[in-house]
């Protein structure tokens, strides 16, 4: 029996995560650890729930652990987010495998991407790439299709390409987690129909709920899952578009170019653009629209917006401090014992544990405290503090 690990952002859980759950256990996991987002999100946005309605979400779902991957870890570059949530997992001494889903669900394959993106060569064709005016992921598969059509093929894929980072990560960390890729199933990632078996993708969940409301989403939903959902919308937990878009972009027009130019993955005068943006913009689809480059990918431009919004500098951590527990039954507390991290339901507890752990912390609590506020009902400030886990008894 083996011991496998998940990283994701359940944005929110749906049938496609309780099926890779149960693939897991049926393909011979004991038990299954996920390292999932919290507040917000990859591609720089909120989370439709909050953390803990999600991670609940999870464990009844058949998850033994959900560790809440902090905000400042999730609002990176596909690299860096894999790289995180690597080191999180990897943390965790008795966990064998590291689940994902790829539309190429062939290990050596990704793992040969992956060592070859590491290579001197690779970088040399990149370069050359990224000098033509390409975005970053164009450039990147381009890079790579000149060394190995195959390749290229691999990394025109947008989960076959966080598998690659996830086996990148797992190479250049040493890390002892072994890649048990699964073929991705039902609908494509952000597929804005639904696929087949009644399987939607988690963009289609959060477009239809936008736009026709909780109920709308059911079908694509475990049942246990949509009671959860449908009671967090009574509670006023879903997002409030309007109050976010201002209050992202009131913490902006505070901002100097000089503060700016601080900010996380700032490059090639992004600063500049995004001060000249903010000056003119009413709305977040505004500000991107101006952003937007032919170099830029959209959410490259969303997370440094979010990025500048939170006040993430290029010091704020970006691989995991802690490991704080969202949710877990009596076997994936188990699953703490040895820990190169420390870990506890705690926040306040884990941000005493080190000065790298404080500094995370606050610039978790900045995320959780913002989200709070842009739902249909406000919440207070220090939720990450004050919600207790789910724990099964």
């Amino acid at each position: 029996m083996a011991i496998a690990g998940i990283i994701t952002e359940y944005d929110p859980f749906h049938a496609g995560h309780a099926w890779q759950i149960g693939q897991a256990k049926q393909r011979g996991a004991e038990a299954v650890a996920v390292c999932m987002s919290s507040d917000v999100t990859q591609r720089g946005g909120m989370a439709l729930l909050p953390p803990w309605v999600r991670a609940k979400a999870a464990v009844q779902a058949g998850a033994d652990l959900v560790l809440a991957l902090p905000n400042p870890c999730v609002v990176q570059s596909a690299e860096g987010f894999a790289a995180a949530g690597v080191a999180a997992l990897s943390a965790l001494p008795q966990l064998d495998w590291l689940v994902f889903g790829a539309e190429t669900p062939d290990v050596d394959a990704l793992m040969e991407v992956a060592q070859m993106l590491d290579t001197p060569e690779f970088s040399r064709l990149l370069a050359e790439e990224l000098a033509q005016g390409h975005s970053f992921a164009k450039a990147r598969s381009n890079a790579a299709a000149r060394l190995n059509p195959v390749a290229g093929q691999v990394l025109a894929s947008p989960n076959n390409n966080l598998g690659v980072e996830y086996c990148k990560a797992i190479l250049k960390s040493c890390s002892h987690l072994v890649p048990r890729p699964l073929a991705r199933k039902g609908a494509a990632h952000g597929q804005l129909t639904p696929g087949e078996e009644g399987f939607a993708s988690a963009t289609f969940v959060r477009k239809t709920w936008a736009e026709q409301g909780v109920h709308a989403v059911g079908e694509y939903l475990p049942p246990h899952a949509f009671a959860l959902y449908q009671q967090a919308h009574q509670q006023g937990l879903d997002p409030d578009s309007v109050r976010w878009q201002v209050a992202i972009l009131s913490r902006l027009r505070q901002k100097s170019v000089a503060q700016l130019a601080q900010v996380r993955d700032t490059a090639e005068g992004l600063e500049h653009r995004l001060a000249a943006a903010v000056r003119q913009s009413g709305s977040l689809e505004e500000l991107y629209t101006q952003m937007k480059t032919k170099r830029y990918a959209h959410a490259r431009i969303r997370r440094y917006v979010l990025c500048a919004a939170l006040d993430y500098h290029k010091d704020t951590p970006g691989q995991p401090a802690y490991l704080q527990v969202l949710a877990a039954t009596q076997k994936g507390l188990q699953l703490l014992r040895g820990s190169k991290l420390a870990a506890d339901t705690s926040l306040a507890r884990l941000a005493r544990t080190s000065a790298q752990a404080a500094q995370q912390v606050q610039a978790h609590e900045q995320a959780s405290d913002l989200t709070a506020l842009c739902r249909r009902t406000p919440g207070p400030m220090g939720q990450c503090y004050t919600t207790a886990p789910y724990l099964v008894r």
